[in-house]
């Protein structure tokens, strides 16, 4: 099968595509054959060897993806031939063909567009987890998003204002800030502009991916706020003294989606509340950008260079 894969860590020049070995399922997996694989920037950190990948050789990149099931394992009773699913945490994804345990597939609803489900995947999960597990907001809420443009922004900015929550955040152009009103939020800022001084201590909860922004989130909550913080997309935050968080009764949550998406059971229950908001056309993402596994080098380089609106999609 083709596959995208590298034999060393390093920038995208390593990056090669080219026939690998075809794998073989076990008795609790499925054989799908991917339609699309979704690119991450977890996927650019394992490229250069700063995150953790699968131990495989050559190395083939990739956790997420959507595609047709074309084999079935004699243990797995859920799934059948030709049928559509979504997986999220199976590693190996950049190929034609992927192993996926039958825990870890999420079936696609018929009514949706497959292409829309694997942009939303990862991301949209993601975002389930972060407004309901850490974030829980209240009803009239005022919250910020750090990104709010990005692929998990948009979905958890449009799933936030169904909840009944004001939305505000920042992101990097006019063409993005105008997405982003138009998904739905109050007020958004562009990041270079000086919008930090007047919205100190304004919101509930910020949610803040960007990591180096950390301080400046914990500047932008009200006392009692708090802040979600789930990654570090600018770079790692500021060490936080736990006694200025005391002094002001601020928060910081964070936790890893994989503690809680943790069997089939929540696979199912959390997707199908994501699936729900985009049946009810309360959540509309941003046409994703698609690249050929072929040209997997460029899909990365676009992804790294901070020009992607929403999702980028890789195609076999």
């Amino acid at each position: 099968m083709k596959a995208l894969y590298f034999n060393t860590f390093g920038d995208n020049s390593v990056l090669q595509y080219g026939e690998v070995a075809l794998p073989k399922i076990t008795k609790n997996q499925i054989l799908v054959e991917t339609k699309y694989i979704g690119l991450n920037f977890a996927d650019i950190y394992r490229r250069r060897g700063t995150y953790h990948i699968e131990n495989h050789m050559p190395y083939i990149n990739g956790y997420e993806g959507l595609g047709r099931v074309v084999q079935v394992g004699e243990n797995v009773r859920n799934f059948r031939l030709d049928e559509q699913v979504l997986f999220v945490d199976v590693p190996l994804a950049e190929a034609q063909y992927v192993c996926v345990p039958e825990q870890n597939a999420i079936k696609v609803p018929a009514i949706l567009d497959p292409k829309m489900v694997a942009a939303i995947g990862l991301q949209g999960l993601t975002a389930d987890f972060l407004a309901h597990d850490l974030g829980n907001n209240q009803k009239d809420a005022n919250i910020f998003i750090h990104g709010i443009s990005g692929g998990v922004g948009q979905i958890l900015a449009q799933m936030l204002t169904a909840d009944g929550i004001n939305v505000y955040g920042t992101t990097s152009t006019k063409e993005k800030q105008q997405l982003a009103l138009k998904q739905g939020a109050k007020k958004v800022f562009l990041r270079k502009s000086a919008w930090q001084t007047t919205n100190k201590a304004s919101f509930d909860t910020v949610y803040d991916g960007v990591g180096s922004t950390l301080k400046q989130s914990l500047e932008l909550t009200v006392n009692k706020g708090k802040v979600v913080f789930y990654g570090m997309a600018g770079g790692n935050p500021e060490l936080i003294n736990p006694l200025d968080l005391l002094e002001s009764s601020k928060s910081i949550l964070t936790g890893d989606l994989w503690d809680y998406l943790d069997s089939a059971t929540e696979r199912e229950k959390r997707s199908r509340r994501l699936f729900k908001y985009f049946e009810m056309n309360q959540i509309k993402i941003s046409e994703p950008t698609l690249f050929s596994l072929a040209e997997g080098k460029d899909a990365y380089e676009y992804l790294e260079s901070g020009r992607s609106i929403g999702k980028v999609l890789l195609v076999p």
